[in-house]
């Protein structure tokens, strides 16, 4: 089966390990989108060594309409292909309140050029949300889905439905067109012993649906703030972080040096000293940035990246001068941001 990218062309571009950003969705002062800061954006982090996830919880996806969300996917592709980087992997988040508009939100999103869609538990009812609805839910997506599915375990943004790791290996195992999870849960346990299950020979027997997009199942951090030691194990797959928007050199330098220990032998000291200063001000960086979230994201790409405006939808506030300071005062957000200028200068 050939998966749509938007023209009706059979895509070229692969899900693999990496570093994932969840961009921002730009408003002007009537919150309208500011779709030419969110191509200029996409771009940016794409030539920094970022991915990018297109109408995620940092993307107040949510907050959007069905077209707008569909706009920002098509916007980006084209953005992206415009500037030469056709090998991009885009991640479109689908998540809707029933299976039936989530289906839905999948096909639009395909149709404009989403490679992957990744699919929230719909929260609403969590209640009834106990493990055979939430199989029966991500199998009929799974189904019904012209693109690769991901599954996002965010407690937070789902009512408190936490998956846990024996449904999620069980999900992947049974659907082939689930093609990984993200863990915005914060349990590195969880992420082990899913990376355990599916990141060797024997989950081969479990084929994927579109291995031509999708050749196997990838696990993925939610946070940035362990994003070394589940690389340098050696079966992570990287992590999708809010962060990744401000610090994205950073970042990718992080993600290359964990990638180069689990694969050398005998990793170099300098190699491992590095590794560790970057994780370090990461952690700490992520950490800072977990409190100011969508608005303080946005203030800081105002300032420091010239984004006309920082504007969220309401009900969410902007964020205040003053909490900034304290966000801008923290050292190691200080440190980070000197060695993200040093490598974007390169």
């Amino acid at each position: 089966m050939t998966v749509a990218n938007g023209n009706g062309a059979a895509p070229q571009r692969v899900l693999k390990s990496g570093v994932w950003a969840p961009s921002p969705a730009f408003f002007d002062d009537n919150e309208d989108l500011d779709v030419a800061t969110f191509r200029k954006h996409i771009v940016s982090l794409a030539k920094n060594g970022m991915h990018p996830v297109v109408n995620g919880s940092m993307g107040e996806a949510f907050h959007l309409t069905p077209e707008e969300r569909t706009t920002l996917v098509r916007e980006a592709r084209s953005a992206l292909d415009e500037a030469g980087l056709t090998d991009v992997v885009i991640i479109a988040g689908t998540g809707g309140n029933s299976t039936r508009s989530t289906i839905e939100l999948s096909k639009a999103a395909a149709e404009a050029g989403a490679d992957i869609a990744i699919v929230i538990p719909p929260g609403y009812y969590q209640g009834a949300m106990k493990k055979q609805a939430l199989k029966t839910f991500f199998a009929d997506v799974a189904a019904a889905s012209p693109i690769p599915v991901m599954i996002y375990n965010y407690p937070g943004a789902a009512g408190g439905i936490d998956m846990d790791s024996d449904t999620i290996i069980e999900i992947g195992q049974e659907n082939p067109n689930i093609c990984g999870v993200k863990l915005t849960c914060g349990a590195v346990g969880k992420l082990t012993r899913i990376a355990a299950a599916t990141a060797t020979p024997a989950f081969n027997k479990y084929p994927r649906a579109h291995p031509e997009v999708a050749p196997t199942f990838v696990t993925l951090g939610g946070f940035a703030d362990f994003l070394l030691p589940t690389i340098a194990g050696g079966r992570a797959g990287g992590a999708i972080m809010g962060l990744a928007n401000i610090f994205p050199a950073s970042i990718k330098q992080l993600f290359d040096l964990a990638e180069k220990i689990a694969t050398d032998e005998s990793p170099s000291k300098a190699d491992l000293t590095k590794a560790l200063q970057l994780q370090d001000l990461c952690a700490g960086s992520d950490s800072a940035f977990f409190g100011p979230g969508i608005p303080g994201t946005k203030w800081w790409l105002q300032k420091y990246n010239g984004h006309p405006n920082a504007r969220v939808r309401r009900p969410l506030l902007e964020f205040s001068d003053e909490a900034l300071a304290q966000v801008e005062a923290n050292a190691s957000i200080a440190q980070f941001y000197e060695i993200e200028k040093a490598l974007a200068a390169k």
